[in-house]
């Protein structure tokens, strides 16, 4: 079954059980996909996942910046949706399992100091993706390279 035909079916059941809120999240990814079919690109599974975890980036900084306005409501809302997209997302990797794969690429880079760290987030980046945040990785590398465990 694709993520398109998950979506669709979602978002049936969904529409029978009356549930609004998540019908409008699933509608926002299944516009995200047909977006991605109509683009020179192409819809491929790598695709879609990228275009998810942007989805879900987007959401989370938009309810911080609700937040940080004092609009509670409206950062529920950005959450919840945040929330449904990651549902959709392969498994995100722990703390412990992305430290043990960023150390594994830092020795076969062969990497040994922070000014190695271009080296070793493009090799990370490629083999992580979908797996973990940019961020999460980074901070990681960052971590490992200059000497903290």
């Amino acid at each position: 079954m694709t993520l398109e035909e998950k979506i669709n079916a979602e978002i049936k059941t969904a529409m029978l059980g009356k549930d609004s809120k998540r019908l409008e999240a699933l509608r926002g990814i299944k516009a995200e996909i047909l977006l991605l079919k109509s683009s020179e690109k192409g819809s491929s599974e790598d695709a879609e996942n990228k275009a998810m975890q942007k989805m879900v980036k987007q959401r989370k900084e938009a309810a911080e910046i609700y937040i940080a306005q004092n609009r509670p409501e409206l950062a529920e809302t950005e959450l919840f949706q945040a929330s449904v997209v990651e549902s959709f997302l392969p498994k995100q990797m722990n703390p412990e399992e992305l430290q043990a794969a960023v150390k594994e690429i830092i020795t076969s880079v062969g990497a040994s100091s922070p000014a190695d760290m271009g080296k070793v987030m493009g090799v990370a980046t490629k083999q992580l993706a979908g797996k973990a945040e940019g961020k999460a990785i980074s901070e990681t590398v960052k971590k490992l390279l200059s000497g903290g465990v």
